[in-house]
């Protein structure tokens, strides 16, 4: 069976993010650190993120795993790098319904950039934990950033 062009644009994208990652690294001084693995198949995830003001100026990954997860936490990355922590919980959102099968409309189709191109996940329930897993640690690590604010706020009015 002969793969549509679509097809064959989708594969094109996920394997330039797994060949040539995007903002692999290490982040030096970064304000929330999360490493996440993915027992089953392997994968192994360390996210840096730097917040200021409430908004993501910075956010790197490290780790191994097989292509779908290292092409979604490049995908993952430039998805919400400058956009503020409510509006990277809004894409994480959207990505984890679009992986479980779920229709997106345009505009959040958009704000998902190339991550949209790992739709056909959903057709593969084993690699869905392979395609989330960058994107529930930025889940964490926007988490954390917010209750360690929220913690240091509390500390500083006693």
């Amino acid at each position: 069976m002969a793969l549509s062009r679509l097809d064959n644009l989708y594969r094109q994208v996920i394997l330039d993010h797994t060949t040539n990652p995007h903002n692999k690294g290490v982040i030096e001084h970064a304000t929330s650190t999360v490493e996440l693995n993915n027992p089953t198949c392997g994968d192994v995830i360390q996210l840096q993120m730097t917040v200021d003001g409430g908004v993501i100026t910075d956010v790197k990954f490290d780790g191994h795993g097989c292509s779908i997860s290292m092409a979604s936490a490049s995908m993952m990355t430039e998805a919400v790098k400058g956009k503020t922590e409510k509006e990277a919980m809004e894409i994480i959102g959207s990505f984890l319904e679009l992986v479980q099968g779920e229709e997106l409309d345009k505009a959040h189709k958009k704000q998902l950039g190339d991550a949209q191109m790992l739709s056909g996940v959903a057709k593969f329930p084993a690699r869905i934990k392979c395609a989330t897993l960058s994107w529930k640690a930025l889940e964490r690590g926007i988490i954390q950033e917010t209750e360690t604010i929220t913690a240091e706020q509390e500390h500083t009015e006693e």
